[in-house]
């Protein structure tokens, strides 16, 4: 069986980011108009712009130019063609274009590439090279273990998730495709982890305290409302300022926050994953005073809470412990 083609023997991202520095983008703020224009036509280097500038940074948010350069607004016009594409595609598509205007790039791109395995090596043999580019050194790529004597198509260790909630840009901030009903904007939240999903609970919008959770799909990028059920408990109060924390995997804790009607200790809430209800939990011991914007750190079967304001809005600076086991608080003498 013939192999496949020589530049098969880079997965994905490396293969783009290879394809990338031959190509002329190294990352300097002139390269993607000198070095490109130098090796390909016109339209062919204006594609391989856009589709680098969607893969790194993503769909084009910036306002056109004002100024009357044409090369300025062809980059732009073919940039913002490009739509919300995601990255990992623009980025297969920048190394298939890149093929076709010159097939034997990859031969000529020893300086970007590592060296792929090739057929014969022995079975099971993992590539461990990797890339660097910009003085970052790009995810290890392996192999599958071969059958029939043929090396299969090498994978990304920390392999890039394909779909729509796609994210394949490293190194910096990306707005991912987000979907469903999107919660009110706010601050001095809380938010934690469970599984595949992040919750947000309460916090600060225009100054006003919400009560409301929300969840956030991690792998599809979807909000959600969680309807919370009642119990016999008060409803939950508004809330900002405290923090929430995961707890025996289908519970979330919320300790301390402002309120409206603030106690004078701090409380501690729990809902319930299973019956989406909130409830009061009893604790013993000295509580520490109301307080919000605190740090609240998991230790063990025990939460470490620190700092915050209180209800005057003074800043704090005891240390005080919450075992889980026992609901039992204790306060640590700092000095």
């Amino acid at each position: 069986m013939a192999m496949a083609r020589v530049s098969s023997g880079l997965a994905y991202p490396e293969r783009f980011y290879a394809a990338a520095s031959y190509a002329g983008f190294d990352g300097s703020s002139d390269s993607s108009t000198k070095g490109v224009s130098s090796k390909f036509s016109n339209d062919a280097a204006l594609l391989l712009y856009a589709l680098y500038q969607q893969a790194t940074v993503g769909p084009c948010k910036i306002p056109k130019p004002r100024s009357w350069s044409p090369v300025e607004q062809s980059k732009w016009t073919s940039w913002n063609g490009l739509g919300n594409m995601a990255s990992t595609e623009a980025m297969r598509l920048f190394v298939k274009i890149l093929e076709e205007e010159d097939p034997g790039w990859y031969s000529r791109a020893s300086n970007f590439v590592s060296e792929p395995a090739v057929q014969g090596e022995k079975n099971n043999e993992t590539i461990a090279e990797t890339v660097t580019e910009n003085g970052n050194v790009l995810p290890e790529i392996k192999t599958i273990p071969a059958e029939n004597g043929i090396l299969s198509e090498p994978q990304d260790k920390d392999v890039v998730s394909e779909g729509s909630g796609a994210v394949g840009v490293y190194d910096q901030w990306v707005s991912p495709p987000i979907s469903g009903p999107q919660p009110k904007s706010r601050y001095e939240h809380g938010a934690a982890v469970i599984d595949d999903k992040m919750y947000i609970f309460g916090g600060n919008h225009n100054g006003r305290y919400l009560s409301d959770l929300q969840a956030l799909d991690l792998r599809s990028w979807t909000w959600s409302k969680v309807e919370v059920k009642t119990s016999g408990e008060a409803p939950v109060a508004p809330i900002a300022g405290h923090s929430l924390i995961p707890w025996g995997g289908n519970k979330l804790i919320s300790i301390g926050g402002h309120t409206k009607d603030p106690s004078e200790t701090m409380q501690v809430k729990v809902f319930d994953m299973q019956t989406h209800t909130w409830s009061n939990l009893k604790t013993y011991g000295k509580p520490p005073l109301s307080r919000g914007g605190h740090s609240v750190t998991p230790t063990g079967t025990s939460l470490v809470i620190f700092g915050g304001q209180d209800a005057n809005r003074s800043l704090l600076n005891d240390l005080h412990i919450l075992d889980l086991e026992t609901m039992t608080w204790d306060e640590m003498d700092t000095l």
